[in-house]
């Protein structure tokens, strides 16, 4: 559904906070600058970004801030840190200059389900959005984007489809999402790329 894109659907308490130092999101920057180059991550027609990216950090996991898709390059008020994750009441805590993005429980689920992950990027790619779907593991389609429900689903294809094993998932209910993870942002994002 297009109309609820780029909507955060999770409760969260966001408390500002300080930049994350430029030291530690370097490596996100020079990732996220060449996904949006090559057209995975930016906005849509309607303005709405789509795409984020993320890290794993000794606090918790540092992500992209909501609804900064569109823009060219992100600076380090563009970034910031979830320090916790509760699936169950479909809620988060955050700290930084801006509010996660609408993807952080999606992220901070498949940091849960394995801890050797380092790193989580989400892209809208059309093409091999239809490759991969039902091919690779693939979410289902009735389970929304960005909420608790996404988030047990992720738990379901690590354990039923060998998820942990992939590094990649389709998000059937989020045309052209897909979401890629790995030991490294290299890895993850490599895998992107590699096609």
């Amino acid at each position: 559904m297009k109309q609820d894109e780029g909507y955060i659907k999770y409760g969260s308490h966001w408390m500002y906070g300080e930049p994350v130092p430029q030291a530690v999101v370097q490596e996100l920057q020079v990732w996220r600058d060449k996904l949006f180059a090559h057209g995975l991550i930016g906005s849509d027609a309607d303005g709405v970004g789509y795409g984020n990216i993320s890290i794993r950090d000794k606090q918790g996991f540092i992500i992209t801030g909501t609804q900064t898709g569109g823009l060219q390059t992100l600076g380090t008020m563009h970034f910031t840190t979830v320090t916790h994750v509760d699936v169950a009441a479909n809620f988060l805590e955050c700290k930084g200059p801006i509010q996660a993005s609408s993807e952080a429980m999606t992220h901070g689920a498949i940091y849960r389900c394995n801890a050797a992950v380092q790193a989580v990027i989400h892209v809208h790619d059309n093409r091999r959005w239809e490759q991969l779907l039902n091919v690779a593991p693939t979410t289902d389609p009735a389970v929304p984007y960005g909420t608790s429900e996404m988030a047990w689903e992720i738990q379901r294809l690590f354990r039923d489809q060998s998820l942990g094993a992939s590094g990649l998932l389709v998000m059937a209910g989020h045309t052209d999402g897909i979401i890629t993870f790995g030991e490294s942002l290299q890895e993850a994002g490599e895998l992107l790329l590699k096609e």
